[in-house]
């Protein structure tokens, strides 16, 4: 299936469309979301395709083993690796993930206020740096969309992963009241959500970066440990352009607002050394020079970051790693780094629906080849 993929359906969506990749975006939710839809739901003839399909996926994508399970914060991960957040806003697909194999899912950014995000076009492929380029600006149906699709997805209210949310300010929200806008998506959500994350680091919305200032970072998450009735781990997203001595600053007030951990890290504004210099779109040349990359270009600062909290903390403020994972040995990198957790998003468009299975099975052979029992300690191993 990932040979298939590699060499028929991605360059097929790349390229031989020529189409809109956030309109191939759109349109892969769509299909995952009817292909996960429970068997009880939709027109009775489509129950059998889709149980087959469903069937197939979870044989393909499934990779179990008491090795890869993780315990944080009173929760439990079947395997390291999740999706992160930007790819499924609001949630429309979020039954597929664990047919795909994820130990989690983060949904979002999800703001209070429904936002249609920037201009189109905004969002690009760079393929010849086995990156992204994103401007979408936070675009979402909004909190309260995302609670009642929650409730009718899962009634019941068990999920089968852990389902994280990720929060953003709302654009037409002042910096002065983004507190407030934090805490009423907050609000509306706080009972579903199996963690939240504090998105201070989007380099989409104007001005959004600077609340990760010591000053202005520490109102907002004071608001919602108040508000945090229901003890649920918190988290932020720190961007990988932060100079070392702001990373400091904000592992500093995580410890003191005892958040749950850091997720590091978000897309860059860099362009260092990168070999794609213009887009073409819509016919016409658009320059690289607004929005955030992901992918590889990310892989090796957010890694260093994840090596700098680590350090700081020695290893007791858990850690998402997030920017630049296509296979094994990236993910070891991170977690050998100091992640606990591991997320993808670009890798996984690039590599195809098999990636989980080929990164989880490559871990497994890692803690063989270094006579390691569990995944949990692997983590932080660099530092040693």
């Amino acid at each position: 299936m990932q040979q298939l993929y590699r060499l028929g359906l991605r360059p097929l969506l790349f390229n031989a469309l020529k189409a809109d990749p956030e309109t191939v975006h759109r349109q892969t939710i769509d299909a995952l979301a009817w292909l996960a839809t429970k068997p009880d739901r939709g027109p009775i003839f489509h129950q059998p395709t889709r149980l087959a399909a469903q069937a197939a996926i979870a044989g393909l994508c499934e990779v179990r083993s008491p090795r890869l399970r993780q315990s944080l914060w009173g929760l439990s991960f079947d395997n390291p690796l999740g999706l992160a957040a930007g790819f499924d806003k609001d949630g429309t697909a979020a039954r597929a993930w664990p047919l795909l194999g994820f130990g989690f899912a983060e949904l979002g950014t999800v703001t209070y206020h429904p936002q249609p995000g920037n201009p189109q076009p905004r969002l690009f492929r760079l393929p010849a740096d086995q990156a992204a380029l994103n401007r979408m600006g936070f675009n979402n149906q909004g909190a309260a969309a995302l609670s009642k699709r929650l409730a009718k997805l899962w009634p019941e209210g068990s999920y089968p992963i852990p389902i994280g949310i990720n929060l953003g300010k709302s654009k037409q929200t002042p910096l002065a009241e983004a507190a407030t806008d934090y805490r009423q998506s907050f609000d509306l959500l706080k009972t579903q959500g199996s963690y939240f994350v504090v998105n201070v680091s989007s380099p989409n919305t104007p001005g959004l970066r600077s609340l990760q200032a010591k000053e202005q970072l520490l109102p907002i998450l004071e608001t919602l440990q108040t508000a945090n009735t229901e003890s649920k781990p918190l988290l932020v997203k720190i961007s990988p352009d932060l100079a070392t001595e702001d990373i400091h600053e904000i592992i500093e007030l995580a410890q003191v607002c005892k958040l749950a951990g850091i997720i590091a890290t978000n897309t860059t504004i860099s362009r260092e050394g990168l070999k794609t210099q213009a887009i073409a779109a819509t016919g016409k040349a658009v320059t690289i020079e607004a929005g955030g990359i992901s992918g590889a270009p990310v892989a090796q600062r957010s890694t260093e970051v994840i090596r700098l909290i680590y350090q700081q903390t020695r290893g007791t403020l858990p850690i998402i790693g997030v920017g630049g994972i296509f296979d094994a040995d990236d993910a070891w990198d991170k977690i050998t780094a100091g992640a606990s957790l591991l997320q993808t998003y670009t890798g996984w468009v690039y590599q195809g629906p098999t990636m989980v299975t080929e990164i989880l099975s490559g871990l497994l052979d890692k803690l063989d080849d270094h006579n390691l029992t569990h995944l949990s300690q692997a983590v932080g191993l660099a530092h040693v």
